[in-house]
């Protein structure tokens, strides 16, 4: 990834981001956490943040629709009752959809935050920044598919 760094901006650093809370199914998030997970800065402030969460969550459960419903119908209470491994003693699922909601939640800020200097300079850092961001839903997406339990390479005979 490159050395993007977000401008600075005064926020109130003592003042604690609740946890975001989700559906019931899914676990919630908790920002502090994810944005010392994902090395968010303290410019970024708690609103955008959670702004950038709360898409990443809608994402990821647009995409993980059909199969929480498949869950459900079988009668796990939540994510963490399906049958997973655990690392950590956390549910493997459980960390997969931890990741991809950071994954997307950064993508979704460093997007955000690539058109604050429209200059020539500034310019050249926005396209710097296009494979990181890329890369950062490539990441989600790779999460989304594991805990799916797809394979990760799609690949057609031409």
């Amino acid at each position: 990834m490159s050395g993007f760094s977000f401008p600075s901006v005064a926020t109130d650093a003592t003042a604690p981001e609740a946890p975001i809370q989700n559906d019931g199914w899914f676990p919630d998030v908790d920002p502090q956490q994810l944005r010392k997970e994902r090395r968010i800065r303290d410019s970024v402030t708690p609103e955008r943040l959670r702004n950038a969460i709360i898409g990443a969550i809608i994402t990821v459960g647009n995409q993980l629709a059909d199969w929480q419903a498949g869950k459900i119908a079988v009668a796990p209470l939540a994510l963490d009752d399906v049958p997973s491994t655990k690392i950590d003693g956390i549910s493997r699922l459980v960390l997969l959809y931890h990741r991809a909601i950071g994954a997307y939640a950064k993508a979704e800020l460093v997007e955000a935050y690539r058109d604050v200097d429209t200059t020539t300079a500034g310019q050249r850092q926005a396209e710097e920044l296009e494979p990181s961001i890329v890369e950062l839903r490539r990441d989600a997406l790779h999460a989304i598919r594991d805990i799916l339990g797809r394979s990760r390479v799609r690949s057609e005979l031409i």
